[in-house]
């Protein structure tokens, strides 16, 4: 092949044996990373990793064939396929790189999934890296084999690339933005969240964080996906944090003649009676005011899973009716007062 298209000699050098053993070594490392580290992932991240590694094998297998016809090609010099020997070469380097990437791409899922097993990974800082890996691949690959000298390409592109981040002004602003939402660690995969823009208010669980958007499930599992600058410019609250359980409280309007002591009572056994109630903070009743139509007492208690607060809600309320009503104890029937205008 003409030296002028593809640098032979360059490309030898770099598709051989020591770079083809590199590549085993590192994913077998790899494989053995997931393997001995990794073994208390939940069986979602263990069917991840799983597929990522199948995928790699298919991946290395073509790459060890590749390897192996151009190995005897190369040795066989009286070859009639010897003018096929640079093709074969740029072949097998081509898919050389691409485990390369891959490989390095789990490796680093991996070692986020080691500090991370009890959310996710968010797959956007990975996908960043292979990115910046594969760039500087290629740049690498053009300048090498190719013989390509970057560097006038790159001074009179000035133009090209202010148009082009022009063009790409939304998609670059959603980029930058997840990937400060993510060193700041707002929040993880997994976390319950309110989004206030505005006077709207979006609820969900964080599912993904992409190139462009936050994948949210809401409380109906209805995907609500929300641009990454309209996540970095709103108001968020996160009900997910490590140790920090969550208030919620129920309201209930009784007769002035209503035993209070034992109204009280009633209510905070009735929340201790479900399951996913903590019992440290107890929850606690008190009587929240006295109207002319009644007693208002409000029994307050803290949970852990923010999406099950409706859920909840339900069994306490359930609860503590029935236990009202055995001891003869009944909430307020609604009122409504009609004066005739004279």
């Amino acid at each position: 092949m003409n030296e002028r298209f593809l640098q032979t000699q360059k490309l030898y050098q770099v598709v051989d044996f020591e770079a083809f053993a590199f590549l085993v070594f590192l994913a077998v490392g790899t494989y053995l990373f997931y393997k001995f580290l990794l073994g208390n992932v939940s069986p979602e991240r263990h069917q991840n990793i799983r597929n990522h590694i199948r995928s790699l094998l298919r991946h290395f297998l073509i790459f060890g064939l590749s390897f192996l016809f151009y190995s005897l090609l190369a040795e066989a010099s009286d070859s009639y396929f010897r003018p096929l020997l640079p093709y074969f070469a740029f072949f097998t380097f081509a898919v050389g790189a691409f485990c390369f990437v891959r490989t390095c791409h789990l490796l680093v899922l991996q070692y986020l999934f080691l500090s991370s097993m009890r959310t996710g990974v968010p797959l956007l800082l990975v996908n960043i890296f292979s990115l910046l890996l594969s760039i500087v691949i290629i740049f690498w690959t053009v300048s090498n084999i190719f013989g390509v000298q970057l560097t006038p390409l790159l001074a009179t592109s000035a133009a090209f690339s202010i148009i082009l981040g022009l063009a790409l002004q939304d998609t670059l602003g959603n980029l930058f933005a997840g990937i400060s939402i993510q060193m700041d660690k707002t929040f993880e995969i997994g976390n319950w969240l309110e989004v206030m823009n505005g006077n709207n208010k979006i609820v969900g669980q964080v599912k993904e964080l992409s190139w462009r958007s936050t994948v949210l499930v809401g409380f109906a599992d209805e995907l609500i996906t929300l641009p990454n600058k309209l996540i970095a410019s709103c108001q968020i609250s996160n009900f997910s944090p490590e140790g920090s359980p969550i208030l919620r409280s129920q309201t209930l309007k009784f007769r002035h003649d209503v035993d209070i002591s034992s109204a009280l009572k009633c209510l905070e056994e009735a929340a201790k009676e479900v399951p996913e109630i903590r019992t440290q903070p107890a929850p606690s009743a008190f009587v929240l005011e006295a109207t002319e139509v009644g007693v208002v007492i409000k029994l307050i208690y803290f949970i852990d899973n923010y999406g099950r607060q409706y859920g909840i809600g339900d069994q306490v309320l359930s609860k503590a009716l029935k236990l009202l009503q055995q001891n003869g104890m009944f909430i307020a029937k609604p009122s409504l007062e009609v004066s005739q205008i004279k």
